[in-house]
């Protein structure tokens, strides 16, 4: 009797075992564009280690303050997507949240400088991940959502790429300098030296709206948007004025304004919703 209840005890801890995902936040790969060594965090769905299948992935992007770890921290990652992918509302996936704090702050390029965290992201870090786990490396397999800066990154990542995304979830996001003349006072805020024709072009290239306005809405089209900003968020303007932009395109999104701030406690609450948003394309509907 007692082996018996022993056996069961050690059965259903396997059981238990099996039903959570893992997490790793200190993995890093040696960036040659970067000159430096770069982090990233990684969650693997309860069954990886017990099947020989590929996954879906979703880039997961921090905000400034962050780094790999804010959304394993803060985020509860792990407990909402386990949880997500047992009740059924989310497919297994592998979530992939790199590093953009380290040595210097940002998910873009950076013009004359050494700081070039896009071309790092698609040129190294997409690679690397995707030929070292099991991912599935087509573009209705990738998606990629971010809060704030991250939010940002997400939109511009998209935008430039739409090609490699088949979702984009940007939450409470940045989506740069409202006007070129805001981003000119920037610039001066932060002496930086750059012509007129430069600070024009950086822009153009890195503002939600620019890129809507002037970009190709067949493309743009092809990503699935889900852009959800609280109703108490320092940031609702930019991200307002952005579906009334996608609005007056007629790029097909889903807009979401709830109650809450600028918060972990709102983005939280966002994650659900995301995962089950981007499984919605993992699984083609």
């Amino acid at each position: 009797m007692k082996t018996r209840f022993i056996l069961i005890l050690f059965l259903t801890a396997i059981s238990l075992s099996a039903q959570t995902g893992k997490v790793y936040d200190n993995l890093s790969l040696k960036s040659e564009i970067l000159k430096m060594d770069r982090k990233f965090a990684i969650y693997l769905p309860p069954d990886y280690e017990t099947s020989e299948r590929s996954y879906p992935v979703l880039y997961l992007l921090h905000g400034a303050g962050d780094d790999q770890t804010g959304w394993v921290q803060f985020g509860e990652v792990l407990r909402i997507t386990d949880q997500a992918i047992k009740d059924g509302s989310a497919t297994p996936m592998i979530i992939v949240m790199p590093d953009a704090n380290t040595g210097q702050r940002g998910y873009f390029n950076i013009p004359k400088s050494e700081w070039r965290y896009e071309d790092f992201f698609f040129e190294e870090l997409m690679p690397y991940v995707e030929d070292t786990y099991r991912i599935k490396k087509e573009k209705r397999f990738r998606a990629i959502s971010g809060l704030s800066m991250g939010g940002g990154g997400t939109f511009m990542y998209a935008m430039h790429r739409p090609d490699l995304f088949s979702s984009a979830a940007p939450l409470s996001a940045y989506i740069g300098p409202l006007s070129l003349e805001q981003y000119k006072q920037q610039v001066q805020r932060m002496n930086l030296e750059a012509s007129d024709a430069e600070i024009e072009t950086y822009f153009k290239r890195h503002n939600a709206l620019s890129l809507i306005e002037e970009g190709d809405v067949k493309e743009l089209s092809s990503v699935r948007w889900f852009i959800d900003c609280g109703d108490d968020d320092f940031l609702y303007e930019g991200n307002s004025l952005v579906h009334i932009a996608m609005r007056k395109k007629d790029i097909q999104h889903e807009y979401r304004v709830r109650q809450g701030g600028h918060t972990w406690t709102y983005w939280r609450e966002s994650l659900p919703v995301v995962l089950k948003f981007v499984s919605d394309a993992f699984h083609q509907y």
